[in-house]
């Protein structure tokens, strides 16, 4: 495996992403955003990276907050976070930089992209799926924000990205109202959408540091090791496979 640190840019904010690939595989291959926590790109995010070019894609950790912050602790990931949740067009158009970065790569598909994210990242993903955004195929969103921007009706525009919501139902942050709604939403806007649910369990299930239980934070093996097999299927299918049949393929004949 190679990695390499690569700068871009939104406007004139310098980002820096991580970007991991398998020198064995020759020529362009699917690319894959690894959309951070609200701790910004970190150890996590980057090793991520390193498991999507293990699977054959082109891993990209992007830069939502800007090369060199990297912040520490309750205060100032939530002081980093905020103007984001507060302002989803900054959001957005952070969150384009880091797409026009992967499908201008070298080694990357342009017209085969995929986005992965947790938690923050979660809601970056949406973001971008919502956004229609040229050559994203799949997105898939791990312990997610999963509310829409405010003022964009439910089903404003068809979203062609599939999506994948892997999701603790004890989610403080992702209550079960909050899941109903996004599933109205997705309804509506008439994607391929996929939840995995798991019961018992609450935010931050991916991360192996998350040890919080009277907030609802607790790292869970068996809902990481699904949740890391129902991704790889998912991207496998969304990114490799022969081009998709419409939802309405799928019905039961009468």
């Amino acid at each position: 495996m190679e990695t390499t640190f690569t700068d871009y840019a939104d406007g004139s904010l310098a980002c820096e992403a991580y970007v991991a690939h398998d020198p064995s595989i020759r020529g362009p291959r699917p690319a894959v955003m690894v959309f951070h926590t609200w701790a910004g790109q970190d150890d996590f995010a980057r090793a991520k990276a390193e498991h999507l070019a293990r699977l054959g894609y082109l891993g990209i950790a992007v830069d939502m907050y800007g090369k060199g912050l990297r912040p520490q602790g309750h205060d100032a990931c939530a002081a980093a976070m905020t103007p984001f949740v507060k302002d989803r067009a900054l959001l957005l158009r952070r969150a384009s930089a880091a797409w026009n970065f992967a499908r201008h790569h070298p080694l990357a598909d342009a017209h085969r992209l995929g986005a992965i994210g947790f938690c923050f990242g979660g809601m970056c993903v949406l973001d971008i799926a919502r956004a229609g955004l040229a050559g994203l195929e799949c997105v898939v969103s791990f312990h997610g924000l999963l509310g829409a921007p405010e003022g964009v009706p439910a089903g404003a525009r068809p979203m062609h990205a599939r999506v994948l919501v892997c999701h603790g139902w004890n989610d403080p942050f992702a209550k079960p109202a909050d899941f109903n709604a996004f599933a109205a939403e997705m309804s509506a806007a008439g994607a391929d959408w996929t939840a995995l649910a798991f019961g018992q369990r609450g935010h931050a299930f991916m991360n192996q540091g998350a040890a919080d239980p009277a907030n609802g934070m607790r790292f869970c093996e068996v809902a990481e090791r699904r949740s890391l097999a129902a991704m790889a299927d998912f991207l496998d299918a969304s990114l490799r496979s022969a081009p998709r049949a419409s939802i309405g393929a799928c019905a039961v004949p009468a």
